[in-house]
């Protein structure tokens, strides 16, 4: 039988594809960009299918992409195929505020965050988040975010009333602003956890040295820009535990978890990426590779149904 990838983008394709030939399972494409049309009442394939739509598709293009793949995988459940990463997934790939209420859920330390909707009531709710607790500075953040677009560090309330004045803000693509507490970390960088099916794959040290756009896909990779990506040999994640239950929790399967080690010792979760890509560069040197233990995964579902 085979696996079905679900996604939007080619350009991050071809690691996968090299994965699954040489883990020797059998893999197809289809790719939801947000149009197209979708029999309900069609039977699917038999196989197993693998969701990795990303929370970024909107900035390549493919605004509707994510309500595409919610009536997929809607379809595909409703036919009670093997999805990995399914309908729910979706949800918590599409929005910051899911993610962070299930990751305070299961005992991980999130940063303070509101979530506003309205432009106009941005500057009057960071007056509140600042006076409340919040503190100041601050940052704001796109609901639906990926790759850190959107992240932007503010002084105070006027400074974010000026930026808005001026026009410098993109808004959010669902309409949600993020307001949330200025994590300062103890070096310039953060680590992303890697887990398939419950296994620590790897974690990965990235740096923010040159800012929060962290997509770690060869496709996103600037020429002549420094590594950003270096692989953090024999590390063991402190709160990999609560990822677990998290993970459970959730339904999730694959995902790369993003933390920060504070000034003041905290370990604290803001980010999680259900459509994880794999930096080649540290892909090179760990362990294990990311791709593959996706595809051994699948392959080992694909075969239990078999």
């Amino acid at each position: 039988m085979t696996v079905y990838a679900l996604h939007e983008n080619p350009e991050w394709w071809p690691p996968f594809a090299a994965a699954f030939d040489a883990e020797g399972v059998d893999v197809e494409q289809w790719l939801l960009t947000g149009d197209g049309e979708l029999d309900l009442g069609a039977e699917p394939p038999v196989g197993v299918f693998w969701s990795r739509m990303s929370a970024s598709a909107h900035t390549r293009g493919h605004v509707l992409a994510k309500e595409q793949t919610r009536a997929v995988l809607s379809w595909l459940e409703g036919w009670g195929r093997t999805v990995v990463n399914g309908r729910g997934v979706l949800e918590l790939e599409m929005s910051k505020v899911a993610q962070h209420a299930a990751l305070r859920a299961a005992g991980v330390d999130v940063p303070r965050t509101s979530a506003v909707l309205g432009r106009d009531r941005l500057v009057p709710a960071a007056e509140r988040f600042a006076a409340e607790g919040g503190g100041a500075p601050f940052v704001t953040k796109h609901d639906q975010g990926g790759k850190g677009l959107g992240v932007r560090r503010f002084e105070d309330p006027q400074e974010l009333r000026a930026a808005l004045d001026a026009g410098e803000l993109e808004p959010p693509a669902n309409g949600v602003w993020l307001l949330q507490e200025l994590l300062v970390a103890a070096e310039p960088a953060v680590t992303r956890t890697e887990i398939v099916a419950g296994e620590h794959v790897y974690s990965v040290r990235v740096s923010t040295a040159q800012g929060f756009e962290l997509c770690p896909a060869d496709a996103c990779a600037l020429p002549g820009q420094e590594p950003l990506f270096a692989l953090r040999e024999g590390y063991e994640p402190p709160l990999l535990d609560a990822y677990r239950r998290f993970l459970d929790a959730t339904g999730t399967a694959v995902a790369g978890i993003e933390s920060i080690e504070t000034v003041d010792g905290r370990v604290v979760t803001y980010d999680v990426n259900t459509n994880t890509n794999y930096n080649a560069e540290v892909e090179a040197v760990a362990p294990r590779s990311g791709p593959r233990a996706i595809a051994r995964h699948l392959g080992r579902l694909d075969a239990f149904r078999g």
